[in-house]
This record gives structure tokens, sequence and C-alpha cells, in this order.
């Protein structure tokens, strides 16, 4: 399997799990049935950390939107090599770092981490259109 597939999925699978943290912060200031049914103007706010999460997740989802095709794209052109192997999996150490520190509340790091995640983004542009 291409190192850009595999960080690909793995990639997938940790953004499809960025929820289980908020939602178990709204469990626990909600109660399991009002976390079952629909939101409500009066439901009790999440933690601080928990809307920061919610907040990461969708920036995963969104950043994913790119990361993705541009993976596939690699490997379905057949350039993929070390440095795009390489560049996949920083990718996800970097989205990884992203949600930790933005949930967490680390400014610096989180942009850090953010600019990181680009970077490899990027990279994997300049393969595709031929330019690296």
């Amino acid at each position: 399997m291409p190192q850009e597939i595999f960080w690909l999925a793995a990639t997938a699978l940790m953004t499809a799990l960025f929820w289980a943290p908020y939602t178990m912060n709204r469990m626990a200031v909600r109660g399991l049935m009002r976390t079952l049914g629909n939101p409500a103007v009066d439901d009790a706010p999440h933690a601080d950390w928990a809307e920061r999460s919610i907040k990461a997740h969708k920036n995963g989802v969104e950043n994913f939107t790119i990361f993705a095709p541009l993976a596939l794209a690699v490997v379905a052109l057949g350039i993929g090599d070390a440095l795009t192997g390489t560049a996949c999996m920083v990718y996800f150490f970097a989205r990884l770092a992203h949600f930790v520190v933005y949930t967490a509340g680390i400014p610096g790091l989180r942009t850090i981490a953010f600019t990181v995640g680009f970077i490899v983004q990027a990279l994997l542009a300049l393969r595709v259109m031929g330019l690296m």
C-alpha cells in the first residue's frame, strides 16, 4: 500500500473521531437524553475546551477536503515517493497536534501546527502540478 494512502486513511479515521471529546462533554453537561435529542435554545453550554474542540474538528474537516484529493492525485499519477509519503505522515501528525493544541487553547502552537499542514498541502499540490 502506498504510504500516501495509509496516511490518508489514518487522517480520515482520526478526523472522523474528533467529535468524541466534545460529545462526551455535551453528555456530561446536558445529560444523555438532551445529547441524543435535537439542540435547543436553552441547552447548557459546552465547556470552553469543548467549544474549541468543535472548531478544531470543523477546521480538520475543511482541510481534509484539500489534503485528500492531493494525496489521491499523487498516487493516481504514480508520482509518489519517499518525500510525498513522509509529507502525508507529517500532515497526519500536524493535524493531530492542531486538534490537541486548539482544544487545549494554545494559540501559538495551534498556528504552527496549522502552517505545517498547509505546507504539506502546498508540497503535494506542487508535485501534482509537476512543479516539484
